[in-house]
């Protein structure tokens, strides 16, 4: 999926997918959500299939490591990304984040369509930096097969009560795409998302408005 990844559950996961300042205290925990596709980046990877997907992490002292697992990619296959890095605040509602994560595709071609994925062969380098509700992000891929590393990928996400917008801007071979996801919480578990994607035409880009729903649900470890 990394060339195109993602599942909704939290618009998520990855978005995704940074752990700002993880607790200090040793903590183990884990979830299992659905969603009604697979959302990476604006792009609908599910093809309106639903997912499930699964997580498994432990973090101490800022310091976190983890699995994360979906069913959701109909072209690439069956994926689990593997991750770790280091979280804290700074003071002054100011967070910052750093991880690697590496992404596996063990039933399909991955996410470039042409070859197998061997483990820690797909990874991107991720930095974050918060403000408050406002976050930035940075994605930089760190290890590939030939094509896979000309790109990059950036992210500002903020949140007001249930609300929660990302804006994500991706530059693929000097090729262009955008996308804004809108997200309501109606509770913990419960979430709605609206995505819209634009882009340049080389990259299939789908202008039409994505709906998604997910659920997720913590495992008591």
């Amino acid at each position: 999926m990394n060339k195109m990844k993602t599942l909704l559950a939290a618009s998520v996961a990855a978005a995704s997918m940074a752990m700002i300042a993880a607790p200090a205290s040793a903590e183990v925990a884990a979830s299992v959500g659905v969603a009604s596709t697979y959302l990476w980046r604006g792009y609908d990877l599910g093809s309106g299939t639903p997912a499930v997907s699964g997580d498994l992490s432990y973090s101490t002292a800022g310091a976190y490591i983890g699995a994360w697992a979906s069913s959701g990619d109909t072209a690439a296959g069956t994926e689990y990304d593997l991750y770790a890095g280091y979280g804290m605040d700074i003071g002054g509602g100011v967070s910052f984040d750093i991880s690697v994560w590496n992404y596996n595709y063990p039933t399909g071609a991955g996410y470039l369509a042409t070859e197998e994925t061997d483990l820690f062969e797909h990874s991107d380098l991720i930095l974050t930096v918060g403000l408050g509700p406002i976050s930035v992000s940075y994605y930089e891929p760190i290890a590939g097969p030939s094509g896979y590393t000309l790109y990059n990928y950036y992210t500002i996400s903020g949140s007001v009560a249930a609300f929660s917008l990302t804006i994500g801007m991706e530059d693929i071979d000097g090729n262009e795409t955008m996308h804004a996801d809108l997200s309501y919480a109606y509770n913990d578990n419960l979430s709605f998302i609206v995505s819209q994607q634009d882009g340049d035409d080389v990259l299939a880009v789908d202008t039409d408005p994505k709906f998604i729903v997910s659920y997720s649900l913590p495992i008591s470890m």
